[in-house]
């Protein structure tokens, strides 16, 4: 087995989950990879919708995703993952991707928060078809703090074992507020 990273391990999942002609959501954009990622799995057929708040996503990823020759399949917003259901019908979408805390290599004081996160958590669960899938990797600790961890941690608890399946997964034994990742499945 592959060492993998949170991203990676993620990946993984999301690679079985999504195929050609797929509706998928990046809510957490950053430098994006899952949006290249859910690109070119949904193919010419499918569509992928990227969020974040910050223009250097935006700019980042286009670049991305130009350089990789992609499908224009993709559209990228300059919004909040609290806005996606603005951009989506409900029992829609195949994937919804999720990366919470900050930028890699961005500013900071710029990071996920819990409110607005549990809102497009929320949100996702509607837009989420049948069979869905929705990847979380939730970052902590250092300049992001734990209280956006915590908060989502104890939504997910709450979720109603009949109409969703939550796997939640650790990093058991890194040091340091490894990420936690977690799978919401849509039965």
């Amino acid at each position: 087995m592959k060492n993998y990273q949170i991203t990676q391990w993620c990946a993984n999942f999301i690679r079985q989950q999504v195929q050609e002609g797929d509706f998928c959501i990046d809510a957490t954009m950053g430098n994006g990879n899952d949006t290249l990622l859910l690109t070119q799995l949904c193919g010419k057929s499918g569509k992928v919708l990227a969020f974040d708040i910050q223009k250097q996503a935006l700019e980042t990823t286009k670049k991305k995703l130009t350089a990789a020759h992609v499908p224009e399949n993709y559209k990228l917003l300059l919004e909040s993952h609290a806005n996606m259901a603005e951009y989506a019908n409900p029992d829609s979408v195949s994937c919804i991707v999720f990366n919470f805390g900050y930028l890699p290599g961005g500013d900071h004081t710029l990071a996920t928060r819990g409110e607005t996160s549990i809102e497009a958590l929320s949100q996702s669960l509607t837009l989420l078809k049948k069979g869905g899938m929705i990847s979380l990797c939730i970052y902590s600790g250092g300049d992001s703090g734990f209280e956006e961890r915590d908060q989502i941690l104890a939504w997910l608890k709450e979720l109603d074992s009949r109409k969703y399946l939550v796997i939640k997964s650790d990093y058991y034994n890194r040091p340091n507020n490894p990420p936690i990742p977690v799978l919401i499945i849509k039965n």
